[in-house]
């Protein structure tokens, strides 16, 4: 080995042990699970995508006269369509917070959807209107399961980035904190909406 060789060997090698006592291996480990945690959040939401519209024909069939509520969730339904959830948009605080508020909307128009529905028993007792009820409520849980473990990944990352003396080494490669699942009605946003269609409830007395 020549001069040249020894000196950059010599180089080299404290650096990497440098990078792995100062945070690279984790940042790059948790780095890929929030990536593969996104993807599964994307994976539920787009599941839900894809039962909203033989759930809206078939309540159709039965209620025709709600159609504002109809239209509320397929226009949220088309607005979800347009963000594309790409791994590089949870580096972007700003289309992040688009994403998960065109989420939040068709969670809520879900919702209205469902308590609409509580008034016609022949749609409740339709077999292909349970079925994509059960269908939605599963997805629901799944959703809530997919944002949680992302809002864990991210924390850890997030931690990473800011400890010192890790944080050193995030600045040297380009690492920023990323954004997560953080609003002020996360919980009633993340929880599933209502679809159990069970007795109907009693009458009150006037």
């Amino acid at each position: 080995m020549n001069l040249r060789n020894w000196l950059v060997s010599g180089a080299i090698a404290p650096l990497l042990m440098l990078l792995t006592g100062c945070g690279y291996n984790t940042l790059q480990s948790t780095d890929e699970t929030i990536k593969s945690s996104w993807a599964e959040v994307v994976n539920q939401y787009q599941r839900r995508a894809d039962l909203i519209e033989n759930l809206v024909n078939t309540v159709k069939g039965y209620a025709q006269q709600e159609k504002d509520v109809l239209t509320q969730v397929t226009e949220a339904r088309a607005k979800v369509g347009t963000i594309q959830a790409t791994p590089e948009l949870i580096n972007d605080p700003e289309a992040f917070a688009k994403f998960q508020g065109a989420q939040g909307e068709l969670s809520s128009a879900l919702s209205r959807l469902m308590v609409v529905a509580e008034n016609y028993p022949n749609l409740k007792s339709d077999a292909l209107f349970r079925d994509l009820q059960a269908q939605l409520e599963g997805t629901e849980n799944r959703i809530t399961v997919a944002r949680n473990r992302y809002i864990e990944a991210v924390k850890d990352y997030n931690l990473t980035v800011r400890q010192f003396p890790s944080n050193l080494t995030a600045m040297m490669f380009g690492y920023k904190t990323k954004p997560t699942f953080t609003v002020e009605n996360e919980k009633a946003i993340s929880a599933p909406p209502k679809v159990d269609f069970g007795s109907p409830p009693a009458p009150q007395e006037q």
